[in-house]
């Protein structure tokens, strides 16, 4: 039997890529079709971002845009105090900005 998520999210999987949200898994669709359309030129997944106390942050999307933007891409359906701390701890850290889409 398996437990279901605390926020309702729904593992799933395509391409071979396990995500772990279908919300996640819609994103990662909408940045492939980008892709094909020349807006995007690639995009990385789980890109871990390390912080103090050995921590690691993981980002969802990491995204290159043909246009020389970058954005860092974090679905969330629920942001969590846990969330909160870490985003700001990277935006704190380094010159980036971690846009939350849902």
């Amino acid at each position: 039997m398996r437990l279901k998520h605390k926020y309702h999210a729904q593992r799933c999987e395509d391409d071979g890529i396990k995500f772990a949200s279908k919300r996640e898994k819609y994103w990662y669709n909408l940045l492939k079709i980008q892709q094909k359309a020349g807006d995007v030129l690639f995009f990385l997944r789980q890109v871990p971002i390390d912080l103090p106390g050995h921590t690691t942050y993981r980002c969802d999307f990491m995204v290159f845009y043909s246009n020389g933007e970058m954005a860092f891409l974090d679905v969330k359906g629920m942001q969590t105090p846990m969330f909160i701390m870490k985003k700001k701890q990277v935006e704190d850290l380094y010159p980036i900005t971690i846009e939350c889409v849902k």
